[in-house]
């Protein structure tokens, strides 16, 4: 047992890190293409590249068609409805700003499994370490850039990505709840081509169609993001249908995401700099996981649910 969670542990902290390289990857698609066509194509490609792991086309096409309402509940919430929220939001909102919205995702989520996961409660000690965690968000983004209240800061695209999160807390949890009886890889590779296609479609009468003429770093970012997405939410689809991993729990370690972000942004973006803001809030957030993960092992009969 304590090997299964020490390996998913592991698995987590590799998806959680390759999603934080989407952050550069997608900077650099967009500025050759639209966002909702680059979304559309990047995660098509993704689906197909898990495709060949989840097993003969029969077995995979009767999965579907075993458990088709899942297969486009996920589809449609995860990928085409939150990342159409999430483009949207971000061309509204500061990046300051956005950053700590999105930052704070394992919070929502967390607050969704604690009223639809039997099992997953929250409670006030898990609150305080969840509010700990996004304290560091909040520094880590104040480290790259000021955030000052101004005419940019448009309450739409706010709600926006607070829609995100919400969506993206039902999403991990019909997973984890609804998804048990078809395997992990068929349902990220049929939710991940479907919701592509989705937005694919979307984006034609809205965005036009983008040339395939384009420069090496375009095809080498949706490469990248199409392989990411690919292996990060397999990952994340197994780990959520294992026995005895909470949704809320797994979905802390997001917490490194923007951390892991800012990092390789430092490393490789020119302009992007580190300053002691930044240093704290990243100690503040590797603090909050070891008092999680402490947490865990630990009686909280004295800390009652939040009801």
């Amino acid at each position: 047992m304590k090997l299964l969670k020490s390996n998913t542990s592991l698995l987590a902290i590799f998806a959680c890190l390759l999603w934080a390289s989407a952050f550069v990857g997608i900077k650099i698609g967009l500025k050759y293409t639209t966002p909702l066509n680059f979304a559309g194509l990047r995660f098509m490609i993704a689906g197909l590249i898990v495709l060949p792991f989840a097993g003969s086309l029969k077995f995979y096409f009767s999965s579907i068609k075993k458990n088709l309402k899942i297969v486009l509940l996920i589809a449609f919430l995860q990928t085409f409805f939150q990342y159409s929220l999430f483009y949207q939001g971000i061309a509204r909102t500061p990046a300051s700003l956005a950053s700590i919205i999105v930052g704070a995702q394992p919070l929502f989520i967390a607050f969704v499994a604690h009223f639809l996961m039997k099992g997953d409660s929250m409670n006030w000690k898990k609150l305080l370490i969840y509010l700990f965690g996004l304290s560091g968000i909040i520094l880590v983004s104040f480290g790259r850039q000021k955030f000052t209240i101004s005419d940019d800061v448009k309450i739409t695209g706010i709600l926006l990505l607070v829609m995100v999160n919400v969506v993206a807390g039902f999403s991990n949890v019909f997973v984890a709840r609804d998804g048990t009886k078809i395997p992990a890889l068929v349902l990220s590779s049929s939710s991940l081509l479907i919701g592509g296609i989705m937005l694919f479609v979307v984006s034609i009468p809205l965005e036009g169609l983008t040339s395939l003429a384009q420069p090496v770093p375009y095809y080498f970012s949706l490469a990248w993001l199409s392989v990411l997405s690919a292996t990060a939410i397999s990952i994340w689809f197994v780990l959520l249908k294992r026995p005895g991993v909470k949704v809320s729990d797994l979905n802390f370690w997001k917490f490194l995401i923007p951390v892991a972000g800012a990092i390789l942004a430092w490393l490789i973006l020119p302009g992007e700099k580190i300053n002691e803001f930044a240093f704290a809030g990243i100690f503040i957030i590797s603090a909050a996981l070891v008092l999680l993960n402490i947490n865990k092992y630990r009686s909280n009969d004295k800390f009652p649910p939040i009801s």
